[in-house]
């Protein structure tokens, strides 16, 4: 399987990380994990009969146990990964610091940043097994997680949580000289998690569609190096001047 690119997708069952691995079964010489706390989704089972080359997989945001079964049933089928895009996340409660409850940070943090220490550590040996030798972790991160482009969306446990796992994206970048990692914006998207923020902000839905944030994610992905590696990129330069958005390549941490 040395000839395929090798991809694992958290998340994959909906949203952002269903299209992030469609996407990436359609291209030629691809193998697809799609991780989702349930494999047995009919997405997914939809995207198998479409796609032979995807595998379901039962991966549950930082939960230990479901990461390392993931990993071990990865490298009995590939042998190793080329790129893991960390996606599965949450943003289930809008308010401000003052009113969110901790148990809200606790269970952000949980899913949203400790979740990428979890996958990272369940599936580092795949991806030093990478033929390549330049394997890639891409985390979908968010603008809400910028300090120095800082938005108010009143989402306080969601935003600390993305800027936590940032740094942890740079991290991972100084700490392996071979691992290219990136944080991606992939923009506010009409998913069903993004139509929920922005009606939380007084908008009716979303103003990025799926395709074009997946063709900017992608675009991020396919292009960084390590020269690149351990910086939080934007999935396209956006000029529509909403207070979110930025007109630049990379977003400031």
């Amino acid at each position: 399987m040395s000839n395929k690119t090798v991809y694992l997708v958290s998340g994959a069952n909906r949203g952002i990380g269903y299209a992030l691995a469609a996407t990436l079964a359609a291209r030629p010489n691809t193998i697809v994990f799609a991780g989702a706390r349930d494999p047995t989704a009919q997405s997914l089972k939809d995207l198998v009969a479409k796609h032979s080359n995807v595998h379901p997989i039962k991966l549950t945001s930082g939960d230990v146990a479901d990461n390392a079964a993931a990993a071990a049933e990865i490298e009995k089928t590939a042998g190793h990964l080329d790129v893991v895009i960390a996606n599965a996340g949450i943003a289930k409660h809008f308010g401000s610091l003052a009113t969110t409850p901790l148990s809200e940070f606790r269970d952000h943090w949980e899913v949203n940043s400790l979740g990428l220490v979890v996958l990272f550590q369940a599936v580092q040996k795949l991806l030093f097994a990478s033929p390549t030798g330049a394997p890639k972790l891409a985390y979908i991160s968010s603008g809400a997680g910028s300090i120095g482009g800082f938005v108010n969306l009143t989402a306080a446990a969601y935003g600390a949580s993305k800027t936590a796992a940032n740094y942890l994206v740079k991290a991972l970048d100084v700490e392996n000289p071979s691992l290219i990692t990136l944080a991606i914006s992939p923009g506010w998207v009409a998913t069903e998690m993004g139509n929920t923020g922005a009606v939380a902000n007084g908008m009716p839905q979303a103003p990025v569609s799926v395709e074009d944030s997946i063709a900017g994610t992608l675009s991020r992905v396919d292009a960084v190096t390590k020269e690149t590696s351990g910086r939080f990129w934007n999935f396209r330069i956006e000029t529509e001047g909403n207070p979110w958005s930025v007109a630049s390549d990379e977003i400031p941490w």
